[in-house]
């Protein structure tokens, strides 16, 4: 049977190779993005987020299956604080009262290997305390700093977010709620966003030594898609909290047997 999903970021990249997987197989993709979608809003905002949920309500009928938080931003700054972290848990959490009548609820979000990158307390601090006022002061501050210290803005999302998942998926309302609730952190994909390190054999070449990924290099997105695809399945009925690194063995060569 069909299923409906919600994808944010869906124009480019992830989010587009994950919706046009989707509708192959026969699903049903209300796709989000900044434009060229089916609803334009901008989740660095309180108002876009507000209007994510209420568009979507609207072109769902108020039912959906699944939601896939992937929108994103790689700059260093504050920008991307908002869109990393607050428009994700608020796309999650917006879209959760939806989940309520599907037969197989799913959410995932999209993080990253940079999780395993240096981060900043300060800015962690605010993140998972939910004060988005101090979380973007924070974030300027870093903009406004040299670049191996703005570079941390990146990192530090998405490591919170990783966290943010961890301490919310086992909840009564999300596995209490029937629903499974993970998280995908890839690798470097040949992405819009990944331009600078993809687009010429010198800069892949500077990023592998950076990202190594010894188990087939950079890769193109369908591949997390298809990973997207399975956590959001019906198959997926157990998986509860996980971050599951698509990185071509990145985490391995970083941390080794430490998650042990």
């Amino acid at each position: 049977m069909p299923r409906t999903y919600v994808i944010t970021g869906a124009a480019s990249g992830i989010g587009l190779a994950t919706a046009d997987l989707l509708v192959e197989r026969g699903d049903r993709v209300i796709g989000v993005d900044l434009a060229g979608s089916d609803v334009n809003v901008d989740l660095a905002s309180a108002t876009g987020r507000a209007e994510l949920v209420e568009r979507v309500r609207e072109l769902s009928g108020g039912a959906i299956d699944a939601v896939i938080a992937n929108a994103g931003l790689a700059t260093p700054t504050a920008a991307t604080v908002a869109v990393n972290y607050f428009g994700a848990v608020a796309t999650l959490e917006g879209l959760r009262p939806l989940l309520a009548g599907s037969p197989a609820p799913r959410a995932v979000a999209t993080v990253s290997m940079a999780s395993l990158f240096p981060t900043d307390d300060a800015l962690t601090e605010a993140l998972l305390a939910g004060n988005e006022e101090a979380a973007m002061a924070r974030g300027a501050e870093l903009e406004a700093s040299a670049p191996e210290v703005a570079n941390r803005i990146y990192a530090t999302t998405k490591a919170a977010l990783s966290r943010w998942i961890r301490r919310n998926a086992a909840t009564p309302d999300w596995a209490g709620a029937g629903i499974p609730l993970n998280a995908i952190a890839p690798g470097v994909v040949v992405t819009p966003m990944t331009e600078q390190y993809t687009s010429t054999e010198e800069a892949r070449t500077a990023i592998l030594e950076m990202v190594p990924m010894p188990l087939g290099g950079i890769f193109e997105p369908r591949d997390a898609a298809y990973l997207l695809a399975w956590l959001t399945s019906e198959e997926n009925g157990h998986l509860c909290g996980q971050v599951v690194f698509i990185d071509g063995g990145s985490d391995v060569v970083i941390r080794g047997d430490s998650t042990w």
